[in-house]
């Protein structure tokens, strides 16, 4: 089995709309912290100086947010009520982990152009590539974004999916839908210049908003797509990291191929 990274990393040098913050303590700042706790919280004394060269353990602090990344929309990040179930989405450590694992589909998005893809764009690739969706599958789309990564362009030129194509992914029972762009959707100056012209509410948000009334993830902010040997015959793991109570959770997606 090969092993094929599908994660960007969180960077605090790249340029994000929500600046990363990275803070490290040193190994030696380490040391004298550890005195310091164990002193305040439990009444242990300890001298730091007596461990090889004064050193202890480096820690990192960081400020970001849940969709920094690589990261997986929880149906709560839609919406704080849904029209299905209990009409309450659940948050990311409540999701099932069967959801995060299992077989891929790459469909290739990178002749389509910034704005949104329809329904018969997603049916025509998957004609082309000969494969029919099926429940459980992790559909991944490959729209050429991530080469933008830590720049500005990363947020305003990629692909993304209309309601229509949503939807029609969802009605063949998938549950997780990723992509290598900042956002499942269209890039905001598309979907507000294309209300703006036409006064169509559906026109926001709506691979977002689809989840206020069927249960479904996304994975955001992929990258390496375009290592994937072929568009089908290999797995998907993407667990999210179990935060709770919260809308999205980051995660280190991979591809496993035989």
């Amino acid at each position: 089995m090969r092993i094929i990274d599908l994660s960007t990393p969180i960077d605090a040098t790249a340029w994000e709309p929500e600046p990363v913050e990275h803070q490290v303590m040193s190994a030696a700042d380490g040391a004298k912290h550890m005195s310091e706790e164990m002193r305040t919280h439990f009444g242990v004394e300890f001298d730091p100086s007596v461990l090889p060269g004064g050193e202890l353990l480096s820690i990192d602090t960081l400020s970001l947010t849940t969709h920094t990344g690589t990261h997986i929309d929880a149906p709560s990040h839609y919406g704080s009520t849904a029209t299905y179930g209990d009409g309450r989405p659940r948050h990311i450590d409540e999701l099932p982990l069967e959801w995060f694992h299992g077989p891929g589909v790459v469909l290739d998005l990178t002749g389509a152009g910034p704005g949104a893809v329809d329904a018969a764009f997603v049916r025509r690739q998957l004609e082309r590539i000969g494969h029919v969706v099926s429940a459980g599958e992790i559909v991944l789309l490959r729209t050429g974004a991530s080469r933008l990564s830590g720049t500005p362009a990363y947020f305003t030129d990629f692909t993304g999916l209309d309601g229509s194509a949503t939807h029609y992914l969802l009605d063949q029972g998938v549950r997780v839908i990723g992509t290598d762009a900042f956002s499942l959707d269209a890039p905001f100056r598309h979907m507000i210049e294309h209300y703006q012209r036409t006064g169509e509410a559906g026109a926001l948000w709506p691979a977002h908003f689809a989840g206020r009334d069927r249960e479904y993830c996304q994975i955001e902010r992929l990258a390496n797509l375009e290592s994937l040997p072929a568009p089908t015959g290999f797995d998907v793991s993407c667990f999210p990291v179990k935060i709770a109570g919260a809308g999205a959770g980051w995660a280190r997606a991979v591809a496993l191929v035989p």
